[in-house]
């Protein structure tokens, strides 16, 4: 099946987490940049259907798409990196495969085959992968493979993309390997032996690599590249450094500084790439700002894994970017205010503070008594979904004197139900892909903040919630000061709260760190974080600013 449609398929070995997503969207990236319509695709090969049931401090954020996918947070740098608008289709698990051909085979599909790894599961992976290609029209398909070379539960993955090679043709198929590239302290040795293993289990499997990205603390000697060339079969052009920088978003302009595209266009046969990376170039500048430096506390229950919030993270240098300043992003557990509330005093020494999405009552109590401190002490606030309904609480009973008012997944016995489970999610039986997902369309109040910040009448913002604030409350939390900004769904639904008075006091339901690009912040972190600017102006004396 030999057509016009190219494919990159990015692997890894050694081990994970050094930043693949990365790689594929900054070859996406040069791609495009080039004239050339790539789209990145992510390949998950754990069980599980899809990213909504797991535990954020084990495998990181959940990324929501528009169309309501629950999917790897790597669609979510692919979306920052390209700025485009990825589906649910561009993230596939072996969780969907092997749903599909159970279902194919119940349906008898098959006519009777015994159906087996090959050829069955490695077609459906293939269906998957072309039809992307296919329905979006991507000249060039980047698909990521997560995890490791070796690791038992990728191998079909592996297959697949080897039959592509050949039913495809070798001019349009390419393999890229990202290693890591290690340097002993005792002797300051660039290692290049872990690079050499990873690819010999490559090449056991079927697949030779045609470039090989190493990831290392710092540049990679050009004399470990030859070797590496030499042991592994590559073309000694096509061995290159991914060094440690300042910001992800330098990654495209390292590694097309050392000839990338010059690679690609000689393997895919798409002739001489030329990027225009003068706009990329200039906004990477902007995250590189050494001074000022302002605190930003994040107060919240997974922070053990920086990558449980790694949109909201990426979304606030955003911001601080935009305005010329650099963000020292610290994590705080809220757990830590529920045994020690004098503890809270620490936030006084933050510019500002972020209470974002999360689930469950553990630590949630410490987040209530943290967002009445920001209110109390006029530090900026802003809510994200969960931190949207316990600002709601807490204002209930600090404010609107309402003792025991909760949420009932908290509390299902809290005497005032500030929140509440959504109707239509009262007879769901399964927690998979099952919340309220997805973009919806959002109507912004005259008047308020919210509508000055968007300055349009309406937006459009991804969800991903089972609960919401009760709309029988609305009119008590309002009549003791707080204001609701704006709706969803013919006014049912409050999307976004703020406090009149006070410097920066905002939550929103949706989760508007997914809008936000390096280039074009999300507007209300940008209001966010130049309020927080503005407290660490007035406020000299507190340590907001780090050198």
């Amino acid at each position: 099946m030999r057509g016009n449609r190219k494919y990159v398929f990015v692997t890894g070995g050694v081990m994970s987490g050094l930043g693949k997503g990365v790689i594929t969207a900054s070859i996406a990236r040069l791609l495009r940049d080039s004239g050339v319509n790539a789209l990145p695709m992510k390949i998950d090969p754990y069980i599980n259907v899809d990213a909504g049931t797991m535990n954020p401090i084990v495998h990181g954020e959940v990324y929501v798409t528009k169309d309501g996918g629950e999917c790897d947070m790597d669609l979510g740098t692919y979306e920052r990196f390209l700025g485009v608008d990825l589906t649910k289709d561009h993230n596939v698990t072996t969780g969907q495969v092997y749903s599909a051909v159970i279902e194919a085979e119940r349906r008898g599909d098959y006519l009777g085959e015994c159906v087996q790894i090959i050829p069955h599961v490695t077609n459906e992976i293939k269906r998957r992968i072309r039809s992307v290609a296919e329905s979006k029209d991507a000249a060039v398909l980047v698909v990521e493979s997560g995890g490791t070379v070796g690791d038992i539960e990728g191998l079909p993955y592996l297959e697949a993309f080897r039959q592509l090679r050949v039913e495809e043709g070798r001019e349009n198929v390419m393999f890229v390997h990202v290693t890591w590239g290690p340097v002993l302290p005792s002797v300051g040795e660039f290692k290049t032996k872990p690079t050499q293993h990873s690819v010999q289990e490559l090449r056991r499997i079927g697949i030779q690599p045609d470039v090989i990205i190493v990831r290392s603390e710092f540049p990679m000697p050009e004399d470990s590249k030859k070797k590496i060339a030499l042991y592994t079969n590559v073309d000694s052009d096509a061995v290159f450094s991914s060094p440690d920088l300042e910001t992800i978003y330098e990654v495209p302009l390292v590694l097309e500084a050392q000839g990338f595209l010059r690679v690609v266009g000689r393997y895919l046969e798409l002739g001489t790439l030329s990027p225009n990376l003068d706009g990329w170039r200039k906004m990477v500048e902007s995250f590189k700002v050494k001074n000022p430096v302002l605190r930003v506390a994040m107060v919240g229950k997974y922070s053990k894994l920086a990558d449980s919030y790694v949109s909201i993270n990426q979304a606030l240098m955003h911001a601080g970017a935009s305005v010329g300043l650099r963000l020292k992003i610290e994590w705080l557990d809220s757990e830590r205010y529920e045994s020690a509330p004098e503890k809270l005093r620490e936030l006084e020494n933050y510019g500002g503070m972020v209470v974002p999405g999360g689930f469950g009552k553990r630590g949630s109590e410490g987040m209530i008594a943290a967002i009445d401190y920001a209110r109390t002490k006029s530090i900026p606030f802003l809510g994200i979904c969960f931190g949207f309904q316990l600002a709601s609480v807490s204002f209930a009973r600090h404010v609107v004197g309402l003792d025991g008012a909760n949420s009932t997944e908290l509390d299902p016995e809290t005497p005032h139900p500030v929140v509440y489970l959504l109707p239509e999610q009262r007879s769901m039986d399964r927690l998979g892909g099952t919340m309220r997902l997805g973009e919806h369309e959002i109507d912004l109040l005259p008047g308020t903040m919210a509508h000055r910040i968007y300055g349009s009448d309406k937006i459009a913002r991804r969800h991903r919630h089972r609960y919401e604030v009760n709309s029988a409350y609305i009119p008590k939390l309002e009549s003791a000061g707080l204001v609701f900004s704006a709706f969803s769904d013919s006014g049912q639904r409050a999307e976004v709260l703020e406090l009149p008075g006070h410097p920066f006091f905002m939550a929103t339901q949706y989760h508007l760190e997914f809008s936000s690009r390096p280039w074009e912040p999300e507007p209300l972190f940008r209001a966010f974080i130049s309020a927080a600017l503005e407290r660490a102006r007035l406020v000299p004396s507190k340590a907001l600013m780090v050198a």
